[in-house]
């Protein structure tokens, strides 16, 4: 009994060294004014839908100068070197605008269509993300016909919550 005794007196020693060494709770700081504005105008969803179609599209010009300098020319044996690079400055510029206008349409839908939702139920979680991603790629896809749009709207949801598990925005 004697050991346990100094078993317990032990634990004890150990946890008031512990209460000890915690951190002391530091108070809350309320936000300024212009945090608080700051705040406001990102909250709202037009400002929200435009920067996130802004960088889209900055974006979709990377992919697109980066993917078009990948592309060779069919008859590349015949061409000269300056035909070449003459080619692959276009080719470029034509994949740069087409990826950017792409991105930006669907940065643009996703973060709207994800605010829209997200304000209606009050909530941030994974099925605003659903939703949004299905309008995304339904409305991407549409021209397809009504098929093309289920399939879009059912891959880009999937894409959409993959990417939300990802990097674990949401608990």
């Amino acid at each position: 009994m004697s050991s346990n005794s100094g078993n317990e007196f032990t634990n004890d020693s150990s946890s008031s060294t512990e209460a000890a060494e915690k951190p002391q709770i530091e108070p809350i700081r309320m936000p300024s004014v212009e945090e608080i504005r700051g705040q406001d105008i990102w909250n709202n969803c037009a400002v929200r839908s435009v920067v996130s179609g802004v960088m889209g599209g900055g974006l979709g010009l990377a992919m697109g100068l980066f993917l078009g300098a990948l592309d060779n020319p069919i008859m590349q044996e015949e061409m000269t070197g300056r035909q070449q690079f003459i080619y692959t400055a276009k080719q470029m510029g034509r994949r740069s605008w087409s990826s950017a206008k792409t991105f930006a349409v669907m940065g643009f839908i996703f973060s709207a269509a994800e605010c829209v939702v997200e304000k209606a139920r009050a909530k941030h979680d994974t099925t605003n993300t659903v939703v949004a991603g299905c309008v995304t790629g339904g409305v991407i896809s549409a021209r397809g016909g009504p098929k093309a749009a289920c399939v879009g709207c059912a891959g880009f949801a999937t894409f959409s919550v993959l990417i939300e598990k990802f990097l674990d925005r949401h608990d």
